[in-house]
């Protein structure tokens, strides 16, 4: 293949007009003549397989009726508006409704519980919160200690604290006449994941779109192709699942498929095939959980996937290599935060890919590898991931966000133009970026710097684990991992299965008759000498935990924070014995 990148990335330029609105690119636009909007712009599902097809159109003329509703509910230009909706149309009806009305969306996880919704409506001061009843349950009671918020719209919910959707939607005109904006006005107000400190609001002008085009393009192998229909695991309200899937598949006018429900691995192929799905955005979880599920799924489904992205975490060499073997794709690897968008990663059909790498800059993005005084590091060597205001031609980069919600500062600014991301990685000589870690992440053992991320990859690839996050032990001398076990594990099963166990990686799993503490401690001995054998005594972990399922942010980010923080409170609640203490009687 030839190496398109210099080329791609030296003579691209940012176009963006200075009139601007979300709702007019990924919807108005396409209601201009009888056949566009007549374009399919989503396939959806319900929890119980129920079928609709939503064109541009409809999309349209249900956005106006919301859009006017909302302006008669007192809602003005600036106020922000809750999105809480999985992926249903509806909740592409709102944010098309709140963009027109030049207005801010909120858009809000559906796992979230009542205290953070409580924090995040009353941070934010949303005026209306729209749900369904995914997140009614824990949504509705947090409104009643949200003074500022004026309604709560519900659909499909019977309940008094509500305003129903159907009935509001049903007593407006079909017509909107939309607020005009420029490209820097706000349009969104998103959280960060708090993996690591307190969730932050991030301000995206609608600009934002635009400055994450050409990522979502490389990543998904020139999208849009004539048949392309884009479907993603994450929620449609996270920013993957806005800017890598959602607001991008409308605005090339494509279709979208959505399921309220997230579809085991099983499920997820069949939809995939149901729907002759071409483009797939995952994180990189995700893409794990589906293979070891179904290693072998070409054999089973007639997919039509031509491009897969995986973001969050990185991808790994192991896992790239399965991805292209089981699926036929060599999936694409992307990096992004709130504040910067998609501004790293691979492009499979445009420059060749490293497996293990997290790719090169995107085209109109600079980005630069420095020290701790914001110095650029040589080639080679470790550094923090920052990204520059300004592209290399020095035209502003319109995928930065506009501010932090209320001036409040936060992030790793190295300079007015630089901002760093928190993020470890080292340039090879060829351009090529590799990820080492989180900066908060890391943790000091002796005189060196550990990333955990290579022993979670190391562990996360044997067959009986199904996720994995590496801590430092509190007294400095190891590490420790705590281990979700596949559901098919002896050790995550609660009665044995008759068949005898199968052998998977170095020594033999556990036989379900030696009782869960017994197979617990064999897995536990196999996993360490795997661990040991693959990374080397210092690298690997020295004692494993078994857990049923790892602490999360509503984003999905492991909240390592709490894990260390378990270990350290064991050590407070039972301090070494004195040597000269007395045996117990």
């Amino acid at each position: 293949m030839e190496d398109q990148y210099q080329a791609l990335y030296t003579t691209f330029r940012w176009w963006v007009p200075q009139r601007l609105n979300i709702a007019d690119v990924c919807c108005r636009r396409w209601t201009v003549t009888s056949a566009d909007a007549r374009r399919i712009a989503i396939y959806a599902e319900d929890a119980e397989g129920r079928r609709e097809v939503w064109t541009y159109g409809r999309l349209h003329e249900y956005a106006n009726r919301f859009s006017n509703g909302l302006r008669r509910m007192g809602v003005q230009r600036g106020d922000r508006v809750a999105i809480a909706l999985p992926q249903r149309p509806e909740a592409v009806v709102a944010h098309i409704a709140v963009y027109q009305l030049g207005a801010i969306t909120v858009p809000l996880s559906v796992a979230l519980n009542a205290q953070t919704y409580e924090q995040r409506l009353r941070d934010s001061e949303a005026r209306i919160a729209i749900v369904d009843g995914t997140a009614a349950p824990a949504l509705l009671p947090a409104t009643e200690h949200c003074p500022l918020l004026r309604q709560t719209v519900g659909i499909d919910l019977d309940d008094e604290r509500v305003l129903s959707w159907r009935t509001l939607l049903a007593r407006q005109e079909s017509a909107f006449d939309m607020h005009p904006t420029s490209a820097s006005d706000p349009a969104l107000l998103l959280y960060t994941a708090g993996a690591g400190s307190v969730p932050k609001g991030v301000v995206l002008p609608h600009a934002t779109l635009i400055g994450n085009l050409p990522g979502f393009v490389a990543a998904q192998n020139w999208f849009p192709q004539p048949a392309d229909v884009l479907w993603t695991a994450s929620e449609w309200g996270s920013p993957h699942g806005l800017f890598g899937a959602m607001l991008p598949s409308l605005y090339f006018g494509q279709p979208l498929v959505g399921v309220r429900q997230p579809p085991g691995p099983e499920a997820t192929f069949a939809l995939l095939e149901r729907y002759r799905v071409t483009n797939l955005a995952l994180t990189t979880r995700d893409l794990r959980r589906l293979l070891k599920a179904v290693p072998r799924p070409a054999e089973r489904y007639r997919l039509a996937l031509r491009a897969i992205t995986a973001t969050d975490t990185s991808l790994g060499a192991a896992l790239f290599e399965q991805c292209k073997t089981a699926l036929g794709t060599e999936p694409n690897e992307t990096f992004s935060q709130v504040e910067i968008g998609t501004v790293i990663g691979q492009s499979s059909q445009k420059w060749p890919a490293r497996p293990g790498s997290m790719g090169r800059p995107y085209p109109g993005h600079q980005i630069a590898i420095v020290d701790a005084l914001g110095r650029p590091v040589a080639a080679g060597e470790h550094g923090e991931i920052a990204v520059n205001r300004y592209d290399i031609h020095g035209h502003p980069d319109p995928s930065f966000f506009a501010g932090y919600w209320r001036g409040e500062e936060t992030g790793r600014p190295v300079s007015g133009t630089w901002h760093r991301t928190g993020d470890l990685a080292r340039l090879d000589e060829d351009g090529y970026l590799w990820y080492v870690g989180r900066l908060d992440e890391m943790f000091q053992l002796g005189n060196r710097l550990v990333a955990p991320g290579p022993i979670e990859d190391c562990l996360t690839r044997h067959p009986e684990v199904a996720e994995a996050v590496a801590v430092p032990m509190p007294d400095g001398t190891g590490i420790k991992a705590y281990v979700v076990a596949q559901p098919a594990s002896p050790v995550a099963v609660q009665a044995p299965p008759a068949a005898e166990p199968a052998h998977s990686g170095p020594g033999t799993a556990p036989s379900p008759a030696q009782g869960k503490a017994g197979r617990e401690s064999a897995l536990r001995d196999m996993l360490l000498s795997y661990a040991a054998a693959q990374l080397g005594p210092d690298e690997a972990p020295k004692d494993i935990e078994f857990v049923e399922a790892l602490p999360l942010t509503p984003s999905g980010k492991v909240r390592r924070q709490a894990l260390r923080q378990i270990e350290d409170d064991r050590v407070r609640k039972w301090p070494p014995a004195p040597a000269n203490a007395a045996p117990l009687p």
